[in-house]
C-alpha cells in the first residue's frame, strides 16, 4: 500500500497554528509580503470582501467584508469544512487582508472542527495564534455558534 505524502507546515513557521489532532494551518495578512524562503501552500482560503487575486497554488474565495461576517454563511461553512478537511495533508493557508479577524475567526472555526469546543475555541487561536485575534463580538458569537456544523464534517 502506497503511503500518501503529507504535504503541511514546519510547525516552528510564523502564522502556524497547531489544531488538537495536529493539522497545522497557517494563518495571514495578504498585506504582508511572503517570505520567499517560506513553503508556499497547496491550498488557500481567502476571506475577503472582493474577490483575490490569483495565486499559483488551488484556492477558494469566500466573500466576507472587513470587521464583519461571511456574505453567504451556508457557502462558508461549507468552505471551512473543507479547508479543515484538507488540512490533514495539504498547507493549508487562511487570509484576509490583516489576519487577525477574519483569519481568527476563520481559525476558530477550524478549531471547533477539529473538536475544541466553541466556547473556548477564540482564546484557544488567541493564544496559540495571534493574541489580537477575532475582533468584533459578532465575530466571536458567529464562533461560538459554530458548534453545530462539528457532528456534519465528522
Amino acid at each position: 500500500m502506497e503511503e500518501t505524502r503529507r504535504e503541511t507546515w514546519p510547525a516552528e513557521l510564523p502564522g502556524v497554528l497547531r489544531l488538537p489532532s495536529g493539522r497545522l494551518v497557517r494563518g495571514r495578512g495578504l498585506r504582508r509580503a511572503l517570505d520567499p524562503a517560506a513553503p508556499v501552500p497547496t491550498y488557500g482560503l481567502y476571506l475577503l470582501g472582493g474577490e483575490p487575486l490569483a495565486v499559483p497554488w488551488e484556492a477558494r474565495w469566500i466573500r466576507w467584508p472587513d470587521f464583519r461576517l461571511p456574505a453567504d454563511r451556508a457557502d462558508a461553512r461549507t468552505a471551512l469544512t473543507e479547508a479543515w478537511r484538507r488540512a490533514a495533508d495539504d498547507r493549508l493557508e487562511v487570509a484576509c487582508g490583516g489576519g487577525r479577524g477574519r483569519t481568527g475567526t476563520a481559525l476558530a472555526c477550524l478549531a471547533v472542527l477539529d473538536g475544541v469546543p466553541a466556547a473556548e475555541a477564540v482564546e484557544f487561536v488567541r493564544r496559540n495564534y495571534d493574541r489580537h485575534a477575532v475582533e468584533t463580538p459578532w465575530q466571536r458569537r458567529y464562533v461560538r455558534r459554530f458548534e453545530g456544523l462539528k457532528e456534519r464534517a465528522s
